[in-house]
């Protein structure tokens, strides 16, 4: 049955699908004796002769192993400054195997290594977001808030990382270092470490122990050992079903989108403004009557309370208009009056 060129040679051993598209690319593979540098050639293993660099693929026994890395370790075949390289912790191993994944230099910890290009491949591709835990310690201990921003997503130089799971693992007494439990789902280079670096609190010991759902347990570092059948299918169908929920993961642009909507929503009301200090239309009133009458000259009343008008009334009606000579002292002039007419009419 016929596939892509690419496949055959990651699924023969040779290499991982995207250092088989690298050899394709460069012009060292043959098919039926003639050089293929598209990507998109078709071939069939059982009837076509196909070759790397001159030398035919075979059809190597599949193999998977996981792996205790040290520290001071290359994640290479090869180093050509001479230090360690995996493989020379292999010992009886003499298939070709590549790493599914990488480890940096400083990173300890659970390192798949296989032939099967096919698996190597599914593993790593970033849409199908297999969980990496790593526990890393750190300087100081960093504070809630902090991890949350490692929770909902950072911004390195390369862009926004995807939602990682965050927890505290371990706090020294002296509150100078902590260990962090971290859970990515991305395989950036050096990401863990730029993450803490991101929020200040560097990473000073980094070990991965787990890997989906294979984790390292108690192996001690330089060791190895096989995966059984199981744990490989388990893998496989881990990061199939991942792959499938990886559109639903792309779809959240930003994992900081949905922390400014929740800001948005919780965001205090404003208050409301004070209202304008309205009086009764008789307090204000009386307050006009007692200015005008301090205008005017006459003390002003403390209270501006009007007196009754009927009060008014009565005390205006009791006062005189004008001044009345009593009846009595009017009849008693009028008498002497008459006595003293009589008294001129005698004597004449």
């Amino acid at each position: 049955m016929e596939e892509r060129l690419q496949k055959i040679l990651a699924g023969a051993g040779v290499a991982s699908r995207r250092k088989c598209e690298e050899l394709i690319l460069g012009g060292k593979v043959q098919v039926n004796g003639e050089t293929v540098t598209a990507l998109g050639t078709k071939a069939d293993p059982d009837v076509d002769e196909i070759t790397v660099d001159g030398k035919a693929i075979g059809t190597e026994k599949k193999m998977y192993l996981v792996f205790n890395k040290p520290k001071g370790v290359i994640t290479s075949a090869s180093d050509p400054q001479g230090r360690k390289i995996v493989t020379d912790y292999l010992k009886g191993i003499t298939e070709r195997l590549y790493p599914v994944g990488r480890l940096d230099y400083d990173t300890e910890g659970l390192l798949l290594l296989t032939n099967d290009g096919e698996f190597a491949h599914l593993l790593t591709h970033p849409k199908h977001h297999v969980a990496k835990t790593y526990l890393a310690t750190v300087k100081g201990v960093p504070h809630g808030s902090e991890l949350d921003k490692l929770k909902n997503g950072i911004m390195l130089e390369d862009g926004m990382t995807a939602p990682a799971e965050v927890e505290y693992h371990d706090i020294d007494s002296e509150q100078r270092h902590s260990t962090i439990s971290i859970t990515i789902y991305e395989g950036r280079n050096r990401q863990v470490r730029r993450m803490f670096e991101a929020i200040n609190h560097p990473v000073t010991k980094l070990k991965r122990i787990s890997f989906g759902d294979l984790f390292l347990g108690n192996m001690k570092r330089g060791l190895f050992r096989h995966l059984t059948k199981d744990e490989v299918e388990s893998l496989v169908k881990l990061a199939k079903q991942a792959g499938k929920s990886s559109a639903g993961r792309s779809a959240i642009k930003s994992p900081a989108d949905s922390s400014i909507k929740a800001v948005e929503e919780f965001k205090p009301k404003p208050k409301p403004k004070p209202r304008p200090n309205t009086e009764p239309a008789t307090k204000s009133a009386n307050a006009q009557t007692t200015t005008a009458r301090s205008a005017s000259g006459k003390p002003a009343s403390t209270k501006a309370t009007a007196k009754p008008a009927s009060k008014q009334a009565a005390r205006s009606s009791s006062r005189p208009t004008s001044k009345a000579k009593p009846a009595g002292r009017a009849g008693a002039n009028g008498s002497r009056n008459r006595k003293a007419g009589d008294s001129r009419r005698r004597r004449k």
